[in-house]
Parts: C-alpha cells; structure tokens; sequence
C-alpha cells in the first residue's frame, strides 16, 4: 500500500482557533494548541466534518488543479453520480455530460454505469454462506479507514470489492487502449468527487498498489467551469449509459435498495454510522445482512466538496432517476465485468493504542483513568483537545499538562495564592523606616 496521504489540511493564516472542529472530529483527530488547529494526521480519516463546520474555511481539501487533465494525451471524465443534482438548469444527463467533454475531455463515463455492477457482485456476495455478516459497504473511503482505526473487528466485515469510482476508470481505461490502440500512460481517468476522502484513496488506496484513477477534481473547483460549458451547449451528445440503480447510489440507501433484500440498514453522517458501527461490535444489530454506511450527512449528495444544498440536489437527482427507469444495464454486459475483489488488505491501525509494549500501555491507562478522575468532566473543550479524557490521554502522551485544563489552572492559582498569604504572615517584621536615621544623623523630615 502507498504512504499515507490525507487531502483534508488547514491553512493556519484562516484558523482562529476556535473549538467547532474539535467538538465534531469523529475520531478526536484535532486539538487546539497556541491558538491554532492541529491535525494528528494518525487518527484524520478524511471525512471532510471539519471542513464543514469550520466557520473560518481554515480546513480544506486538496485536490487536483483541471489544468492536470492536459498532461495527458487522451483524457476521460468519470463523474460521480452525485454530480447529476448540482446543476438548476441542466435538461438532461446528457447536457451534464456533454458540457464535461466541452471542457476538454475526450471520453466521459458514469460512475453510476459502473455502481450497477458493483451491485450485481454485491447481490451475489450476499448470498454466499462464508461471508461474515451483517456485510458493510466498502463504497465509503471515509468509513473504510474508520474501521481500521476505531472498529478493527469489523474489518472481515467489509465488502471486499473495489468501488464504483476505481470500476468505472478500469473498464474506460480498458476500452480506450483497445479501440485507440494508445498505451496506459497517454489515458488520464478524472475522477469528478463530492468528498475529500475519495482523493484519499486515489492518492493512497488500501485495496491494491495503485488506483485506476489519475487524478481527483473536485465538484467545488471545477462547478462554474461546467456552467459556462452547459451555457454553449446546443445540441447534447448522447453519452448516457447509466440506469436508474446507478444513479440512486447519490442518495443515502440507494446501493442497499438494489441488492434486492430488506435486511440492510442505510445509515448516513458519521457520527449516526460510528453509533451503528458500536451496535454491530456490540451484537445488538440483528437480522441484517448489509450496512450502507456513508460518512456524509444524506450520502454522498451531502459531501463537503459539493455545492448545492443537500435537499434541493435530492430533488433534482430524483429527476433523473425518474428518467432513467427505461434504462437498465443489461445483464449480459454486467457480466462481462467480474474481476472486482481487492488484491490488497486493509489492516488494523492502532493509532489508539497508548504503547506498542502491552505492559507499558497498561500502566499508562491506569494512569490516563487517574488523571481523568481529577478532570472536572464537562468535556468544556477550552484546553483546545475535544474531552476531559482526551486530554488525559495527551498527558499521558506527554502532549499537553494537567493545567491546559482552566478549572485546574484556576485550582493552581487559588492554591499558590493561599500558599503566598501564608508566606506572607511567616515574613520577618519589616523595620520602620521612619525612625531610621539618615546619613549625617539628621532625620529625615519628609
């Protein structure tokens, strides 16, 4: 697997140092140290919650400047199905599409084509009796590093298929080698994201080497350059391919609704899936064969990088759901793609691990329960880490001190005050000055 990469970062000029990101981190990623934000690039699994909620923008994703796109000789748009319900405007997919390769692309293929054949390997990995269940997407980078980190037991549970985004850039980048004859390396694969944790597992998959995927754009950057494109438009090309069940994966519950089961769940937003992801640790989630876990609130409509309001996007991709109900994929072409399952692991990441010695971590934890007895619990978030036990854990780490907490400063200062009274009242009697004589014995009439 490649180098850890993370797209989430912070532009500390903007960061004011103010607690809202703390508070949110799904995995306490972030403290406040000297007034500004640190990111403990260990435990950011690039969900994007901090870029959503940083009132001063200082949180961002990086992600691939378009002018990348020209590196390459023959270049091929894969937009996310998300993409669809972005644009006011727009009449059809097709227009969508068409304005993509407006902006100089030479090919565009859906996403949403390739998410209808991860569900066919889906419905069918469900049926098999060896799989660990309930079964949990792998669609979601951000949920897939969540469980490495926090949920190791649940690794054996993720779906072992690769993603509708690295499916749709092997088979385009497939078909173009063979019907151009050009080599890998003049085919550039765009993917067009509505998240900060997809330029993640581009940059640094956990499934295999290297991902099908040459670069990352993201909806945000690259949004008046499709609305200037759809502008020109006068006749749209017909590019679409996708059916309605691709298209429906946008949406929070739409992989699970065509698995052709009712026994999944299809849970949205990061915090509501690490309450789930704790319910199926815990065996409290039964008769369930599947989780749609998606980290961004209402899928991946609601991803960071996005730009229409959530809801109005849910109302005009249910447009193009609607309109392509005529339009399945068949099934003698889904067929034709089977080689889906990762050739890599994905392995446990111990970023909360105290020690590597197991001993040495057993005595730190008995004294991280110590101090976090004397904290006050009101988990205030003014120390600059996101709980009282937080900042135990980073005593502990030897990252912060017991008085980063206000309420034992307060202690501190009121205790060394009573300490200096007392001094006080121990000092030798100060001699009056006005009854010493002056040099040459004249006393001083002042």
């Amino acid at each position: 697997m490649g180098t850890y990469f993370h797209s989430v970062t912070l532009d500390e000029s903007r960061c004011r140092g103010c607690t809202n990101c703390i508070k949110r981190c799904p995995t306490e990623a972030i403290r406040v140290r000297k007034s500004k934000a640190r990111i403990i690039n260990e435990r950011c699994i690039d969900c994007g919650e901090c870029i959503r909620v940083c009132p001063y923008h200082a949180k961002q994703a990086i992600s691939d400047p378009f002018n990348l796109i020209y590196s390459f000789k023959y270049r091929v748009a894969v937009p996310a199905p998300s993409l669809y319900g972005q644009f006011k405007n727009a009449a059809s997919r097709n227009h969508i599409l068409t304005a993509l390769k407006g902006m100089g692309f030479h090919r565009v293929y859906e996403v949403a084509k390739a998410a209808e054949i991860v569900s066919d390997a889906t419905r069918k990995l469900i049926q098999e009796e060896w799989v660990n269940k309930p079964l949990i997407s792998s669609a979601c980078p951000a949920v897939v590093r969540l469980i490495q980190v926090r949920f190791p037991s649940l690794i054996d549970n993720i779906v072992k298929l690769e993603s509708p985004m690295e499916v749709a850039a092997k088979i385009v980048r497939k078909e173009v080698m063979d019907s151009l004859k050009l080599s890998s390396e003049d085919i550039g694969v765009f993917f067009i994201t509505p998240c900060a944790a997809k330029v993640t597992s581009v940059k640094a998959p956990y499934e295999k080497e290297n991902s099908n995927v040459d670069g990352v754009l993201s909806i945000k950057d690259i949004y008046l350059k499709i609305l200037n494109s759809l502008g020109k438009i006068k006749n749209a090309e017909d590019l679409e391919q996708a059916g309605f069940e691709g298209i429906r994966w946008a949406n929070s519950g739409g992989e699970s609704l065509a698995l052709g089961t009712e026994k999944f769940l299809a849970v949205d937003g990061i915090h509501n899936v690490i309450t789930i992801l704790d319910e199926i640790e815990n065996d409290r989630i039964e008769d369930v064969d599947f989780i749609e876990a998606l980290a961004c609130n209402g899928g991946c409509l609601g991803g960071p990088l996005t730009v229409e309001n959530l809801y109005v996007a849910k109302t005009r991709l249910k447009k193009y759901i609607d309109q392509a109900k005529d339009k399945d994929l068949p099934q003698k072409e889904i067929d034709k793609y089977d080689d889906l399952v990762w050739t890599g692991n994905v392995e446990y990441k111990p970023v909360m691990k105290l020690d590597k010695d197991m001993v040495k971590a057993m005595k730190k934890l008995e004294t991280l329960e110590l101090i976090h007895k004397e904290l006050p619990g009101l988990d205030c978030g003014a120390c600059g880490a996101p709980s009282c036990r937080a900042l135990a854990e980073d005593i502990v780490r030897e990252n912060a001190n017991e008085t980063d907490c206000i309420f034992k400063l307060r202690e501190k200062v009121r205790d060394l005050a009573i300490q200096m009274m007392e001094l006080e009242k121990k000092m030798p009697p100060v001699l009056d000055k006005e009854s010493e004589p002056t040099k040459g014995g004249i006393e001083d009439e002042c």
